[in-house]
C-alpha cells in the first residue's frame, strides 16, 4: 500500500464536498457544518474516580482542539454524532457548559449515542437540538451507530475505526481513520482518550488514515 500525505483531504459524496480534517472530524463545506463524533467528555474524570490514573491533560486536549476548529472554520453549525459525554455528570459537564456558551453564535446539535446517558432535559439546556436516533440532512443520514438508510448515505461514528499498516519487516502501526463504503461512512473518534476498532479494508472502500497532523489517503 502507498500513502499520499495531505494536511486535509476533500472527499466528495453525493455531490457534497467533505473536508476530512487531521483533528479527526469533517467540515461539510456547503452547509458550513462541522461533524464531530465520539468526544467522550468526562471519560478521564470517570476513570480517575475509579482509581485509574489518567493524566488530566487528556481532557484539556479535547477542548483545545474544538476551540481551535471553531475559531478557524467559524462553522454555522456543529453536529455531534453521539457519545459527546462518556457517562454520568461530573466536573467535565460543568466545564463544557461554560465552554459552549462562548460559542453561542453556533447552532449545536447532539445525536445521542449509547454513552450519552445524561437526562434529555439537561442536554437540551445546553444544546440547541437533541436528536434520538438519526438526522436526515441533505443527501446524508447522520447517526451515532452505523444505520444504513434506503435513500441517504449514512455518516456515523461509534466504531472508532482504525487500520493497521505493516512495513517490509515485522514493524506495524495502528492508526485512526475515516472509512467510506458504498452506503456508509464512519468518522474516527475525536476524543483524545479513546480506543479503536481495527478494520479490514476491501478494494471498493475508501480509507484515509490520520497521522502526525496529516490526513493520508490509503491506496491499495
Amino acid at each position: 500500500m502507498s500513502l499520499s500525505k495531505k494536511q486535509s483531504v476533500i472527499h466528495t459524496i453525493s455531490g457534497e464536498e467533505l473536508v476530512l480534517l487531521p483533528e479527526k472530524c469533517i467540515y461539510w463545506k456547503s452547509q458550513e457544518c462541522l461533524l464531530i463524533s465520539d468526544v467522550h467528555l468526562g471519560k478521564v474524570d470517570h476513570f480517575r474516580k475509579n482509581g485509574i490514573g489518567i493524566p488530566t491533560n487528556a481532557s484539556v486536549i479535547n477542548y483545545t482542539r474544538m476551540s481551535g476548529l471553531f475559531d478557524k472554520l467559524k462553522p454555522l453549525s456543529v453536529i455531534f454524532l453521539g457519545d459527546l459525554f462518556h457517562s454520568v455528570q461530573n466536573k467535565d459537564w460543568d466545564l463544557f457548559q461554560v465552554f459552549i456558551k462562548t460559542y453561542n453564535h453556533i447552532h449545536f446539535t447532539l445525536i445521542k449515542g449509547n454513552h450519552d446517558i445524561i437526562h434529555d432535559d439537561k442536554l437540551s439546556a445546553i444544546m440547541d437540538e437533541v436528536v434520538g436516533i438519526g438526522l436526515a440532512l441533505g443527501p446524508f443520514y447522520l447517526t451515532h451507530e452505523p444505520l444504513e438508510h434506503k435513500a441517504l448515505y449514512n455518516l456515523c461514528g461509534h466504531i472508532h475505526p482504525a487500520v493497521r499498516l505493516r512495513g517490509k519487516g515485522l514493524q506495524s502501526v495502528r492508526l485512526p481513520c475515516f472509512y467510506f463504503g458504498q452506503r456508509q461512512g464512519i468518522l474516527p473518534a475525536f476524543g483524545s482518550f479513546t480506543g479503536g476498532y481495527t478494520l479490514e479494508v476491501k478494494d471498493h472502500e475508501d480509507v484515509f488514515v490520520v497521522a502526525e497532523n496529516e490526513v493520508i489517503p490509503l491506496r491499495s
